[in-house]
């Protein structure tokens, strides 16, 4: 697909001429050149960027009062051939040329670019310039978006997306390198480019030793073990490396041990935390970090959290009832003026505008959520309760009942009997006329289990101040397809030891008096289960950590014009970045995550356990499906499953994107693989497959369940999983955290007390006061405005997002019919949204809804900026 292969006709030269010598001086007015160069000469245009480093205002001023600088140690580039060698067998390097003017009369696409025009000599047997090396001889960095030649002979326009810092020269052993925007399979390669394409893929995996700095180009991997501070007594596991302990690898920073123990890395600290290494070009755009988003982060951790831990120390407080907590979302919270003046004094006004919102009283007013928008109280419903399982934020636990009473896969010589102690006895009225096994049969019968992925740690979370139950939850599906729970089961490791089993008590429906009480602190419980496990392994781990080595793999082993590579790496957009600061600031010990949800400090040795049952085919969202049970095979139906909960919103949309992705891959892939032998002989691939599995997931590399990538429909399926991971899975785990979660609730974080048993004090207050007694149970008042804060800023878009069926460039390759596909792609996607839109207007889809009337949307590609709950980004960029 390069289209410079053996067949090329090179076209000849007709025109002559000189270089239009005038470039502007720092006075504004217009001057030839010393001397004028005689030759043939074709035209390009440089598109740079500006950022919060550069201004290039600045930059192009301090060329132009420089002028030997502008002809002899500026901005340089040299063309090199991929038709013509030199004599070492390389493609043929042009003489350099240098930026000639600011085209100022052609308006930037995006705020901040800035275009120049550049000449370069030409010779007649150059051939196709299919890549060119860039010298930056400036003391500053600058983001290079694009080089376009004009009217190349032989060939007309040829176009570089580059789309990357460039920084001083100094900083690397040889000039940056930049390759056309064409796409082809190593073997493909053309002989003049070969070495140039081998050189640039081992500049990227480095050598694995030394401190990365910011100006590096290296992708590596790394063990989690930059979570704690030894050095302040902070002790986590480290996660990876380790049979007890696996875990996925993380991009390599190389910075120096701590002292108390050389087996982890050095903290940065926190004014530091966004300073964390990777490489640039997988760092956040200037739109997004001025946004929002690392700073907003930022200052909750270091200023927002500590500020409102020190009130609540001096004056201990506690939401007394609901209203309390709706007050959130009308008048904010009332802080003393002094310790209001302290919490804000170092934040930026924009920092102070977006995270504050200051009225003059209070401060932290949330927006409403979506959940209590159009009906306060309606979140208390069973019928609410069971459908946020199968349209709310973590619609991935829910499964079929297959076997009564539920059985554990626990192991029974290290935790005794750890059966469901429900019997039909206690659901058998509830089951519309069926027994147990007709309801089986049926497929009526659903579990939402959180008790063996818990009670292994529970002990040990319950001796911190959570106190909690790994928790089951029995639901019948009714005829008008949503969901009844029949029974909750709250359980405990025995007393005396884990191995003689749980203590489970059960808990049933009710709406009046202490036993409608009792009921809302059972399903708080099994919120507080689900939020957890929504947070740490269905969002944290299946979608952001074991994402990340599949980046660090491409980088390190595609070429950037292998046509897999340009079909991936855009659903790779800041996710490294977003993943170091969450170690940062979010999941590292001690900090927001550890802070606010129930398995406190066990919160990541938790996901590592999970980790320990994850496969990477089991991401396909068909395959999720029918391992829970929830779909079965069939060819007749769409998308080649049967759904058996017709009106699950989450698997309905899911799949009609799924197919689409499936479809655009299938597409893009067949263009450049033929059979599978162009898979078997695609080295580059292989030994992108191979690290991933080796390095990336190392602990799990002796596994059988990974594709062998011998075929092409291995590949379309891999491929296919891994952009459904980063674009639609991600999304539909992320973007309603606040919209259902913000109303805590709603969607409780942790729990502080057991139920209260009868006779307790806790009980008489349960019947006096339930709300009181419920918020006293639930999330601090402390920890839900550290918990609010936080997800209201993971769940908003970026200005600069984009979003699947996107492309940041439309340049992004020269290959007609790889446009042509990803332009169905984009139609298709669009189809999709309508049918969505239309499905929620359908009152016979009660779950599409549901009793708080709020249409499910998070599946829908497209949105605005902000807090929308839609929209499918193509990456993991928050």
């Amino acid at each position: 697909m390069f289209g410079i292969g053996k067949n090329i006709v090179e076209g000849a030269l007709n025109t002559t001429g000189e270089l239009a010598g005038s470039v502007i001086n720092a006075g504004g007015n217009i001057i030839d050149r010393v001397t004028h160069l005689r030759g043939k000469k074709i035209k390009g245009k440089l598109i740079l960027m500006r950022s919060n480093v550069l201004d290039f205002t600045e930059f192009h001023s301090s060329l132009l009062d420089n002028f030997t600088e502008l002809l002899g140690g500026g901005v340089s580039l040299q063309l090199i051939s991929a038709t013509h060698t030199s004599n070492d067998s390389r493609g043929k390097v042009g003489s350099k040329a240098f930026l000639e003017r600011w085209l100022t009369s052609l308006p930037p696409l995006f705020t901040g670019e800035s275009v120049f025009q550049i000449n370069f000599n030409w010779e007649d047997d150059f051939g196709f310039p299919g890549a060119f090396y860039i010298r930056n001889g400036h003391t500053s960095e600058f983001f290079l978006k694009s080089l376009t030649l004009q009217d190349v002979p032989g060939y007309g326009k040829v176009h570089f997306d580059c789309n990357s810092w460039v920084y001083p020269s100094g900083r690397y052993k040889k000039d940056r390198i930049f390759f056309a925007n064409h796409t082809c399979l190593p073997n493909d390669t053309p002989a003049p480019l070969r070495k140039y394409r081998e050189e640039e893929l081992w500049n990227l995996r480095g050598d694995g030793t030394g401190e990365r700095k910011e100006w590096d180009r290296i992708y590596d991997y790394d063990v989690y073990n930059d979570l704690a501070d030894p050095d302040d007594g902070d002790h986590r596991p480290i996660l990876g490396g380790s049979q007890e302990y696996p875990y996925p690898r993380r991009g390599r920073t190389g910075r120096p041990r701590a002292r108390k123990d050389h087996n982890y890395e050095s903290r940065l600290s926190q004014v530091m935390s966004l300073d964390i290494y990777v490489p640039k070009d997988e760092n956040f755009g200037h739109l997004k970090m001025s946004d929002f988003l690392g700073h907003t982060l930022k200052a909750v951790s270091i200023s927002i959290k500590p500020g409102l831990q020190s009130i609540f120390d001096v004056t201990p407080t506690e939401f007394d009832n609901f209203k309390e907590v709706d007050d959130l979302f009308q008048g904010g919270f009332p802080v003393p003026f002094n310790a209001f003046k302290t919490l804000t004094e170092d934040l930026t006004p924009p920092l102070f505008k977006a995270l504050l919102r200051n009225d003059g009283e209070k401060f932290l007013k949330f927006p409403t959520p979506q959940v209590v928008k159009d009906n306060k109280s309606a979140w208390s419903t069973d019928e609410e309760f069971a459908r946020e399982m199968l349209a709310g934020v973590n619609p991935l636990v829910i499964r079929r009942l297959e076997v009564f009473p539920p059985i554990s896969k626990l192991d029974p010589k290290v935790y005794g009997n750890q059966r469901s102690t429900i019997t039909e006895e206690h659901i058998k009225n509830d089951l519309n006329g069926l027994t147990v096994d007709e309801a089986i049969k049926q497929n009526k019968l659903y579990i939402l289990d959180h008790h063996d992925a818990l009670m292994p740690y529970l002990r040990r979370i319950n001796a911190t101040s959570t106190k909690t139950y790994a928790t089951r939850t029995l639901l019948f599906l009714k005829d008008d397809g949503t969901l009844k729970p029949l029974v909750i089961e709250l359980s405990l490791p025995h007393p005396q030891g884990d191995e003689l089993g749980a203590i489970s008590k059960l808990y049933f429906p009710a709406e009046k008096g202490v036993e409608g009480s009792i009921w809302l602190l059972a399903k708080a419980y099994v919120g507080v289960n689900d939020v957890g496990y929504h947070q740490l392994i269905s969002h944290w781990l299946h979608t952001h950590a074991v994402l990340e080595p599949f980046i660090i793999a491409t980088h390190r082993q595609l070429s950037v014009i292998h046509p897999i590579h340009k079909l991936l790496v855009p659903h790779y957009k800041d996710t490294m970045f977003i993943n170091a600061s969450a170690r940062q600031v979010l999941i590292n010990a001690n900090g927001l995550i550890e802070s606010t949800h129930f398995p406190s400090k066990y919160a990541m040795e938790l996901s590592s356990y999970i980790y320990k049952e994850w496969t990477f085919p089991d991401q396909a969202l068909p395959n999720n499906l029918i391992k829970r049970g929830i779909a079965v095979e069939d060819s007749n139906s769409p998308h080649g499953l049967r759904l058996l909960i017709n009106d699950y919103p989450f698997a309905v949309d899911g799949l009609e994107i799924w197919s689409a992705i499936k479809s655009w891959v299938t597409d893009y892939c067949s263009l450049y693989y033929k059979d599978d032998k162009a898979i078997q002989n695609d080295f580059e691939l292989q030994s992108w497959w191979t690290e991933l599995r080796e390095k990336g997931h190392a602990d799990k590399k002796h596994e059988p369940w990974w594709p062998k990538m011998q075929t092409l429909s291995e590949l379309i399926e891999s491929c296919t999983t891994i952009i459904w991971i980063a674009s639609a899975l991600h999304a539909a785990v992320n973007f309603g955290q606040y919209p259902y979660g913000g109303y805590v609730l709603n969607r409780p974080t942790t729990s502080r007390r057991f139920m209260p048993e009868v006779g307790t004090a806790e009980y008489k207050e349960l019947e006096s006061n339930p709300e009181k007694a419920f918020l006293r149970t639930i999330t601090s008042e402390l920890q839900a405005l550290i918990g609010i804060s936080v997800i209201e800023i993971l769940s908003k878009h970026a200005s600069d997002e984009v979003y699947l069926g996107q492309r940041a460039s439309i340049e992004w390759t020269s290959d007609k019919f790889a446009l042509e596909a990803f332009e169905k792609f984009g139609k298709e996607l669009f189809e999709v949204e309508n049918r969505i839109m239309q499905r929620n207007q359908d009152g016979k889809l009660k779950n599409r809804s549901g009793p708080v009337n709020m249409p499910y949307t998070l599946l829908v590609p497209s949105s605005t900026e902000g807090l929308t709950a839609k929209g499918i980004p193509n990456s993991i960029s928050i």
